[in-house]
Protein backbone atom coordinates (compact mmCIF):
# COMPACT_ATOMS: atom_id res chain seq x y z
CA UNK A 1 0.00 0.00 0.00
CA UNK A 2 2.81 2.36 0.92
CA UNK A 3 4.56 1.57 -2.38
CA UNK A 4 1.33 2.31 -4.28
CA UNK A 5 0.92 5.68 -2.53
CA UNK A 6 4.54 6.61 -3.27
CA UNK A 7 4.14 5.60 -6.91
CA UNK A 8 1.00 7.69 -7.30
CA UNK A 9 2.70 10.62 -5.57
CA UNK A 10 5.69 10.33 -7.92
CA UNK A 11 3.46 10.23 -10.96
CA UNK A 12 1.54 13.28 -9.75
CA UNK A 13 4.80 15.12 -9.18
CA UNK A 14 6.02 14.28 -12.68
CA UNK A 15 2.68 15.26 -14.18
CA UNK A 16 2.68 18.59 -12.38
CA UNK A 17 6.27 19.21 -13.51
CA UNK A 18 5.41 18.46 -17.13
CA UNK A 19 2.43 20.77 -17.05
CA UNK A 20 4.19 23.68 -15.35
CA UNK A 21 3.33 27.07 -16.81
CA UNK A 22 7.00 28.06 -16.84
CA UNK A 23 10.31 26.87 -18.20
CA UNK A 24 13.42 26.68 -16.05
CA UNK A 25 17.08 27.40 -16.67
CA UNK A 26 17.63 23.70 -17.28
CA UNK A 27 15.11 23.72 -20.16
CA UNK A 28 17.39 25.97 -22.22
CA UNK A 29 18.78 23.36 -24.62
CA UNK A 30 15.56 21.39 -24.98
CA UNK A 31 13.62 24.30 -26.56
CA UNK A 32 13.92 25.20 -30.24
CA UNK A 33 15.11 28.78 -30.59
CA UNK A 34 15.96 31.24 -33.38
CA UNK A 35 18.41 34.14 -33.10
CA UNK A 36 17.15 36.54 -35.76
CA UNK A 37 20.00 39.07 -35.65
CA UNK A 38 23.42 37.68 -36.56
CA UNK A 39 26.24 39.02 -38.74
CA UNK A 40 28.24 36.08 -40.10
CA UNK A 41 31.02 37.74 -42.11
CA UNK A 42 33.15 34.65 -42.39
CA UNK A 43 33.25 31.11 -43.71
CA UNK A 44 34.04 30.11 -40.14
CA UNK A 45 31.06 28.07 -38.97
CA UNK A 46 31.85 28.07 -35.24
CA UNK A 47 28.70 30.07 -34.36
CA UNK A 48 26.51 27.90 -36.56
CA UNK A 49 28.02 24.87 -34.85
CA UNK A 50 27.27 26.42 -31.45
CA UNK A 51 23.72 27.06 -32.63
CA UNK A 52 23.32 23.35 -33.31
CA UNK A 53 24.67 22.52 -29.84
CA UNK A 54 22.33 25.01 -28.13
CA UNK A 55 19.25 24.22 -30.25
CA UNK A 56 19.26 27.56 -32.09
CA UNK A 57 18.74 28.46 -35.71
CA UNK A 58 20.26 31.68 -37.06
CA UNK A 59 19.18 34.54 -39.29
CA UNK A 60 22.26 36.14 -40.85
CA UNK A 61 21.59 39.84 -41.48
CA UNK A 62 23.42 41.73 -44.21
CA UNK A 63 23.86 45.47 -43.64
CA UNK A 64 25.12 48.43 -45.68
CA UNK A 65 27.74 49.43 -43.09
CA UNK A 66 30.98 51.20 -44.12
CA UNK A 67 33.32 48.97 -42.09
CA UNK A 68 31.54 45.71 -43.02
CA UNK A 69 32.54 43.72 -46.10
CA UNK A 70 30.87 44.85 -49.35
CA UNK A 71 27.31 43.63 -49.76
CA UNK A 72 28.36 41.13 -52.41
CA UNK A 73 30.91 39.59 -50.04
CA UNK A 74 28.40 39.54 -47.17
CA UNK A 75 25.99 37.62 -49.36
CA UNK A 76 28.63 35.07 -50.30
CA UNK A 77 29.46 34.54 -46.63
CA UNK A 78 25.74 34.09 -45.95
CA UNK A 79 25.40 31.55 -48.74
CA UNK A 80 28.45 29.67 -47.43
CA UNK A 81 26.82 29.44 -43.99
CA UNK A 82 23.50 28.37 -45.49
CA UNK A 83 25.22 25.69 -47.55
CA UNK A 84 26.98 24.34 -44.46
CA UNK A 85 23.80 24.41 -42.32
CA UNK A 86 20.83 24.54 -44.73
CA UNK A 87 18.23 23.65 -42.10
CA UNK A 88 19.63 26.02 -39.48
CA UNK A 89 20.82 29.24 -41.19
CA UNK A 90 18.85 31.72 -43.33
CA UNK A 91 19.66 35.29 -44.33
CA UNK A 92 18.42 38.79 -45.10
CA UNK A 93 19.94 40.78 -47.94
CA UNK A 94 20.57 44.54 -48.13
CA UNK A 95 21.05 47.30 -50.69
CA UNK A 96 23.08 50.49 -50.95
CA UNK A 97 22.16 54.11 -51.66
CA UNK A 98 25.54 54.88 -53.20
CA UNK A 99 24.01 55.76 -56.59
CA UNK A 100 20.82 57.24 -55.17
CA UNK A 101 20.71 60.14 -57.65
CA UNK A 102 21.18 57.88 -60.66
CA UNK A 103 18.12 57.43 -62.87
CA UNK A 104 18.75 53.68 -62.83
CA UNK A 105 19.08 53.29 -59.04
CA UNK A 106 15.57 51.95 -58.46
CA UNK A 107 15.73 49.36 -61.25
CA UNK A 108 19.24 48.27 -60.26
CA UNK A 109 18.18 47.86 -56.64
CA UNK A 110 15.13 45.79 -57.57
CA UNK A 111 17.30 43.61 -59.82
CA UNK A 112 19.70 43.03 -56.93
CA UNK A 113 16.83 42.10 -54.60
CA UNK A 114 15.37 39.76 -57.21
CA UNK A 115 18.70 37.96 -57.42
CA UNK A 116 19.01 37.68 -53.64
CA UNK A 117 15.45 36.45 -53.20
CA UNK A 118 16.08 33.79 -55.84
CA UNK A 119 19.05 32.61 -53.76
CA UNK A 120 16.89 32.30 -50.68
CA UNK A 121 16.97 35.65 -48.87
CA UNK A 122 13.93 36.00 -46.58
CA UNK A 123 13.85 39.77 -46.87
CA UNK A 124 16.07 42.81 -46.43
CA UNK A 125 17.71 44.89 -43.74
CA UNK A 126 17.73 48.69 -43.95
CA UNK A 127 20.07 50.57 -41.67
CA UNK A 128 20.44 53.86 -39.84
CA UNK A 129 22.58 55.33 -42.63
CA UNK A 130 19.15 56.12 -44.10
CA UNK A 131 18.40 59.21 -42.07
CA UNK A 132 21.84 59.60 -40.49
CA UNK A 133 24.46 59.32 -43.25
CA UNK A 134 23.26 59.37 -46.85
CA UNK A 135 22.42 62.71 -48.47
CA UNK A 136 21.05 63.52 -51.90
CA UNK A 137 22.62 65.82 -54.49
CA UNK A 138 21.01 68.79 -52.73
CA UNK A 139 22.83 67.89 -49.49
CA UNK A 140 19.60 66.85 -47.76
CA UNK A 141 19.44 63.75 -45.57
CA UNK A 142 17.64 60.88 -47.27
CA UNK A 143 14.85 59.78 -44.92
CA UNK A 144 13.06 56.45 -45.11
CA UNK A 145 9.70 58.05 -45.95
CA UNK A 146 11.14 59.43 -49.20
CA UNK A 147 8.75 58.40 -52.05
CA UNK A 148 11.70 57.14 -54.09
CA UNK A 149 11.71 54.02 -51.92
CA UNK A 150 8.09 53.22 -52.84
CA UNK A 151 8.64 50.96 -55.89
CA UNK A 152 11.29 48.98 -54.02
CA UNK A 153 9.04 48.46 -51.02
CA UNK A 154 6.12 47.51 -53.25
CA UNK A 155 8.33 44.90 -54.91
CA UNK A 156 9.25 43.48 -51.51
CA UNK A 157 5.57 43.32 -50.54
CA UNK A 158 4.71 41.58 -53.82
CA UNK A 159 7.41 38.99 -53.13
CA UNK A 160 6.00 38.37 -49.63
CA UNK A 161 9.31 39.29 -48.03
CA UNK A 162 10.09 41.06 -44.76
CA UNK A 163 11.89 44.33 -44.03
CA UNK A 164 14.01 44.56 -40.90
CA UNK A 165 14.60 48.24 -40.16
CA UNK A 166 17.25 49.76 -37.93
CA UNK A 167 16.08 53.35 -38.32
CA UNK A 168 17.21 55.99 -35.90
CA UNK A 169 19.11 55.12 -32.75
CA UNK A 170 18.44 54.69 -29.02
CA UNK A 171 17.17 57.86 -27.41
CA UNK A 172 20.46 57.83 -25.46
CA UNK A 173 22.14 58.80 -28.73
CA UNK A 174 20.87 62.36 -28.29
CA UNK A 175 22.07 62.63 -24.67
CA UNK A 176 25.49 63.35 -23.16
CA UNK A 177 27.28 60.10 -22.38
CA UNK A 178 27.05 60.62 -18.62
CA UNK A 179 23.23 60.88 -18.87
CA UNK A 180 22.78 57.64 -20.85
CA UNK A 181 20.85 54.87 -19.13
CA UNK A 182 22.84 51.72 -20.02
CA UNK A 183 26.55 51.04 -20.21
CA UNK A 184 26.57 49.45 -23.66
CA UNK A 185 25.21 52.69 -25.14
CA UNK A 186 27.79 54.70 -23.22
CA UNK A 187 30.58 52.52 -24.62
CA UNK A 188 29.21 52.42 -28.18
CA UNK A 189 28.74 56.15 -28.58
CA UNK A 190 32.02 56.92 -26.85
CA UNK A 191 33.77 54.74 -29.44
CA UNK A 192 31.59 55.84 -32.39
CA UNK A 193 31.23 59.61 -32.04
CA UNK A 194 30.15 59.89 -35.67
CA UNK A 195 26.84 58.32 -34.63
CA UNK A 196 26.52 60.19 -31.31
CA UNK A 197 23.88 62.69 -32.32
CA UNK A 198 24.33 64.80 -29.19
CA UNK A 199 27.55 65.92 -30.88
CA UNK A 200 25.78 66.57 -34.21
CA UNK A 201 22.78 68.88 -33.66
CA UNK A 202 22.78 69.64 -37.40
CA UNK A 203 21.52 66.09 -38.06
CA UNK A 204 17.83 65.07 -37.96
CA UNK A 205 16.56 64.77 -34.39
CA UNK A 206 15.40 61.59 -32.65
CA UNK A 207 11.79 62.66 -33.17
CA UNK A 208 12.40 63.26 -36.89
CA UNK A 209 13.92 59.78 -37.25
CA UNK A 210 10.98 58.09 -35.52
CA UNK A 211 8.40 60.19 -37.37
CA UNK A 212 9.99 59.30 -40.72
CA UNK A 213 9.82 55.60 -39.81
CA UNK A 214 6.20 55.94 -38.72
CA UNK A 215 5.33 57.81 -41.92
CA UNK A 216 7.03 55.02 -43.87
CA UNK A 217 4.90 52.38 -42.16
CA UNK A 218 1.75 54.42 -42.75
CA UNK A 219 2.67 54.63 -46.45
CA UNK A 220 3.03 50.85 -46.66
CA UNK A 221 0.42 49.23 -44.40
CA UNK A 222 0.81 45.86 -46.13
CA UNK A 223 4.55 45.69 -45.47
CA UNK A 224 5.71 43.05 -43.00
CA UNK A 225 8.13 45.08 -40.89
CA UNK A 226 10.38 44.16 -37.97
CA UNK A 227 11.79 47.12 -36.10
CA UNK A 228 15.34 46.18 -35.14
CA UNK A 229 16.54 46.98 -31.63
CA UNK A 230 13.04 47.40 -30.18
CA UNK A 231 12.21 49.73 -33.04
CA UNK A 232 14.49 52.46 -31.59
CA UNK A 233 11.81 52.86 -28.90
CA UNK A 234 13.80 50.91 -26.35
CA UNK A 235 13.72 53.56 -23.63
CA UNK A 236 10.05 53.05 -22.73
CA UNK A 237 7.87 50.00 -23.38
CA UNK A 238 4.81 52.27 -23.52
CA UNK A 239 6.21 54.05 -26.58
CA UNK A 240 6.80 50.78 -28.39
CA UNK A 241 3.35 49.53 -27.39
CA UNK A 242 1.75 52.57 -29.02
CA UNK A 243 3.45 51.75 -32.33
CA UNK A 244 2.56 48.07 -32.14
CA UNK A 245 -1.05 49.09 -31.58
CA UNK A 246 -0.97 51.56 -34.45
CA UNK A 247 0.84 49.35 -36.99
CA UNK A 248 -0.49 45.77 -36.94
CA UNK A 249 2.13 44.63 -39.48
CA UNK A 250 5.00 45.77 -37.24
CA UNK A 251 6.98 43.56 -34.87
CA UNK A 252 10.22 44.33 -33.04
CA UNK A 253 13.38 42.42 -32.33
CA UNK A 254 15.23 42.84 -29.04
CA UNK A 255 18.78 42.59 -30.41
CA UNK A 256 21.31 44.60 -28.40
CA UNK A 257 18.48 46.25 -26.44
CA UNK A 258 17.60 43.64 -23.82
CA UNK A 259 19.63 45.76 -21.40
CA UNK A 260 17.01 48.51 -21.81
CA UNK A 261 14.30 46.08 -20.72
CA UNK A 262 16.47 45.09 -17.77
CA UNK A 263 17.03 48.74 -16.88
CA UNK A 264 13.27 49.32 -16.89
CA UNK A 265 12.79 46.11 -14.89
CA UNK A 266 14.75 47.66 -12.04
CA UNK A 267 12.10 50.36 -11.71
CA UNK A 268 8.94 48.46 -12.61
CA UNK A 269 9.36 44.76 -13.31
CA UNK A 270 5.64 44.07 -13.59
CA UNK A 271 5.21 46.76 -16.24
CA UNK A 272 7.91 45.21 -18.42
CA UNK A 273 6.61 41.71 -17.77
CA UNK A 274 3.02 42.67 -18.62
CA UNK A 275 4.26 44.33 -21.82
CA UNK A 276 6.06 41.15 -22.88
CA UNK A 277 2.99 39.05 -22.13
CA UNK A 278 0.56 41.38 -23.94
CA UNK A 279 2.71 41.65 -27.07
CA UNK A 280 4.00 38.08 -26.97
CA UNK A 281 3.35 37.63 -30.69
CA UNK A 282 5.16 40.82 -31.76
CA UNK A 283 8.53 40.53 -29.98
CA UNK A 284 11.42 38.54 -31.46
CA UNK A 285 14.66 37.36 -29.92
CA UNK A 286 17.99 38.46 -31.42
CA UNK A 287 21.49 38.96 -30.07
CA UNK A 288 23.22 41.15 -32.71
CA UNK A 289 26.33 38.95 -32.58
CA UNK A 290 28.89 38.92 -35.35
CA UNK A 291 31.95 37.05 -36.52
CA UNK A 292 34.68 38.23 -38.89
CA UNK A 293 37.31 36.25 -40.76
CA UNK A 294 39.90 37.19 -38.14
CA UNK A 295 37.71 36.61 -35.07
CA UNK A 296 38.97 34.43 -32.23
CA UNK A 297 36.72 31.39 -32.59
CA UNK A 298 36.78 30.19 -29.01
CA UNK A 299 36.31 33.68 -27.62
CA UNK A 300 33.37 34.63 -29.83
CA UNK A 301 31.76 31.23 -29.21
CA UNK A 302 31.98 31.70 -25.44
CA UNK A 303 30.65 35.25 -25.66
CA UNK A 304 27.60 34.17 -27.65
CA UNK A 305 26.89 31.12 -25.49
CA UNK A 306 27.10 33.22 -22.32
CA UNK A 307 24.79 35.84 -23.83
CA UNK A 308 22.26 33.25 -24.89
CA UNK A 309 22.28 31.69 -21.40
CA UNK A 310 21.95 35.02 -19.58
CA UNK A 311 19.13 36.20 -21.85
CA UNK A 312 17.29 32.91 -21.30
CA UNK A 313 17.65 33.34 -17.52
CA UNK A 314 16.22 36.87 -17.74
CA UNK A 315 13.16 35.81 -19.73
CA UNK A 316 12.52 32.36 -18.24
CA UNK A 317 13.37 32.69 -14.54
CA UNK A 318 12.77 35.08 -11.67
CA UNK A 319 16.37 35.05 -10.49
CA UNK A 320 18.01 38.19 -9.16
CA UNK A 321 20.57 39.04 -11.83
CA UNK A 322 23.29 41.46 -12.78
CA UNK A 323 24.64 42.41 -16.21
CA UNK A 324 27.59 44.54 -17.25
CA UNK A 325 25.28 46.70 -19.36
CA UNK A 326 23.13 47.70 -16.38
CA UNK A 327 24.16 49.18 -13.04
CA UNK A 328 22.65 47.33 -10.11
CA UNK A 329 20.48 44.24 -9.72
CA UNK A 330 17.27 43.33 -11.52
CA UNK A 331 14.93 40.36 -11.43
CA UNK A 332 14.19 37.95 -14.24
CA UNK A 333 10.75 38.18 -15.82
CA UNK A 334 9.76 34.48 -15.56
CA UNK A 335 7.53 34.66 -18.61
CA UNK A 336 4.94 31.95 -19.29
CA UNK A 337 5.86 29.14 -21.66
CA UNK A 338 3.67 30.50 -24.45
CA UNK A 339 5.51 33.83 -24.37
CA UNK A 340 8.93 32.16 -24.35
CA UNK A 341 7.99 29.93 -27.28
CA UNK A 342 6.83 32.90 -29.32
CA UNK A 343 9.70 35.30 -28.68
CA UNK A 344 12.30 32.58 -29.18
CA UNK A 345 10.77 30.71 -32.09
CA UNK A 346 7.21 31.15 -33.33
CA UNK A 347 7.48 34.87 -34.06
CA UNK A 348 10.58 34.38 -36.20
CA UNK A 349 8.71 31.80 -38.22
CA UNK A 350 5.71 34.11 -38.61
CA UNK A 351 7.42 37.43 -39.32
CA UNK A 352 10.39 36.22 -41.39
CA UNK A 353 8.80 33.07 -42.85
CA UNK A 354 11.72 31.20 -41.31
CA UNK A 355 11.19 27.56 -42.24
CA UNK A 356 13.42 24.97 -40.55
Amino acid sequence: MIKLVLTIASLLFLFMGCTSEYYTESDYKSIKKIDTHMHLHSKNTVLSELAKEDNFSLLDVMVDVPDYPPIEDQEQFALDQVQAFPDRVKYLTAFTLTHWDSASWVNETIAHLKSSFAKGALGIKIWKNIGMVYKDSSDRFIMIDNPRFDPIIQYIIQQNKTVMGHLGEPKNCWLPIEQMTVNNDKNYFKNNPEYHMFLHPEYPSYEEQINARDNFLARHPDLRFVGAHLGSLEYNVDSLAKRLDKFPNMAADMAARISHLQYQSKKDREKVRNFMIKYYDRLIYGSDTGIETDSNSSEIKKQLHDRWINDWKYFATDEIMMAEEVDGEFQGLKLPKRVIEHIYHNNAVKWFRFEE
